[in-house]
């Protein structure tokens, strides 16, 4: 991980054609800019972390229904 300290204003460049630039800080929260391609997502991790939580939990049936499931198959045999 690169860790750089930049100033309001001041920007760092990713590749050729993606620019973040710190646009205000206060307190502990620092407002960034990112100017980057439409071909390019950009998105917040935690969004990302909590969309890929909620797939896993829509995935995964609960413990009961497969225990359900699995007695009636063997009452089926």
């Amino acid at each position: 991980m690169l860790v750089l300290s930049r100033r309001v204003g001041e920007s760092v460049v990713v590749g050729d054609d993606i620019t973040i630039t710190v646009l205000e800080v206060r307190g502990d929260v620092v407002r960034v800019g990112i100017d980057a391609p439409r071909s390019v997502s950009v998105h917040r991790a935690e969004l990302l972390a909590q969309l890929a939580d909620s797939n896993t939990e829509s995935a995964s049936p609960p413990a009961k229904v497969v225990a359900s499931l699995t007695e009636a198959l063997r009452q089926r045999r």
